[in-house]
């Protein structure tokens, strides 16, 4: 398994934060996510898969993302 961690722009409140956990999570491979609000972060531990697919699923929902 593999940790990372994205820089997430756009989030403004729990709300952003609980949207953007779930689009991590629904990224195939993807096992936990966690947000951290205040850092403008989304901690990722996944098995396989790629991380454009992450940002990309993130960027879909509206908000902003790279790997840090």
């Amino acid at each position: 398994m593999k940790t990372e961690t994205y820089k997430v722009t756009g989030m403004s409140c729990n709300g952003c934060a609980a949207r953007v956990k779930q689009a991590a999570l629904s990224v195939p491979g993807v096992r936990e996510a966690d947000v951290e609000l205040d850092k403008g972060e989304l901690h990722v531990v996944r098995e396989g898969g790629d991380a454009r697919e992450i940002i990309s699923a993130v960027e879909r929902i509206g908000f902003g993302a790279q790997e840090s």
